[in-house]
């Protein structure tokens, strides 16, 4: 599975930044409003944690949500938020590490088995990597450590902006949407698009831009209001 090696590369980078972070850098800001890095390695490891109950809701049939209740999520990175570097280091590559195992363990007929997302939507356990592959390798640029959206694989990217433009459909203004196209991926359609309006850009500046994260000066054509993605 393709994403699953989105996932690993993703993973890779992420724990080589985590681990070239000096001891202060865990109480200082990161990229994404009130959260220090270390809210967002504690994050980051308890969404791998999240997902590997969702993993293993498809393998066992035993409906396993990500989250106990809806506030856990924010409890946990509440409370894990302050803890040393090196502790958040270790629950950041051993999240991962568990989660690739509970990717490992899933047959193929697995992949099918329909499971409940963080947002309470009904999708199959093939979404799952997916769901990693985004977290990883946005927050790896929301750690603010000098890491660009230009680090995105191509691919992935546009798979990002396929996504994001395909949540976003319903809810840019009617008529006020673009087709957004990048050389060698196609074009997506972003709402209902006004007449002629097309934006065009490499993956990972298109994909800045839909999350809120830049990218706009790389960017050609009028570019729509977008409202603020998940």
């Amino acid at each position: 599975m393709k994403v699953l090696d989105w996932v690993e590369d993703g993973q890779r980078r992420l724990q080589e930044a985590v681990d070239a972070l000096p001891e202060e850098a865990v109480t200082e800001a990161s990229a994404l409003p009130g959260w220090t890095r270390g809210h967002l390695l504690t994050h980051l490891a308890r969404n791998a944690d999240a997902l590997v109950n969702l993993l293993t809701w498809a393998r066992t049939g035993v409906p396993t949500p990500m989250y106990a209740s809806p506030d856990e999520r924010a409890t946990d990175i509440a409370a894990g938020a302050g803890r040393p570097l090196a502790e958040q280091q270790t629950d950041v590559r051993e999240s991962a590490a568990r989660f690739r195992k509970a990717a490992e363990a899933l047959s193929a007929g697995a992949w099918s088995a329909m499971v409940v997302s963080g947002q309470g939507r009904d999708i199959p356990a093939s979404q799952v990597p997916w769901l990693r592959a985004r977290e990883v390798w946005i927050h790896l640029v929301d750690l603010d450590v000098g890491v660009g959206m230009d680090i995105l694989p191509p691919d992935f990217a546009w798979a990002l902006v396929r996504d994001v433009a395909g949540w976003m459909a319903a809810r840019v203004e009617p008529g006020t949407g673009a087709e957004l196209t990048a050389q060698g991926h196609g074009t997506v359609v972003l709402g209902t698009p006004s007449p002629g309006r097309t934006v065009t850009g490499p993956p990972y500046a298109l994909a800045a831009w839909l999350t809120g994260r830049g990218g706009t000066e790389e960017l050609r054509g009028e570019l729509p209001k977008l409202p603020r993605w998940i």
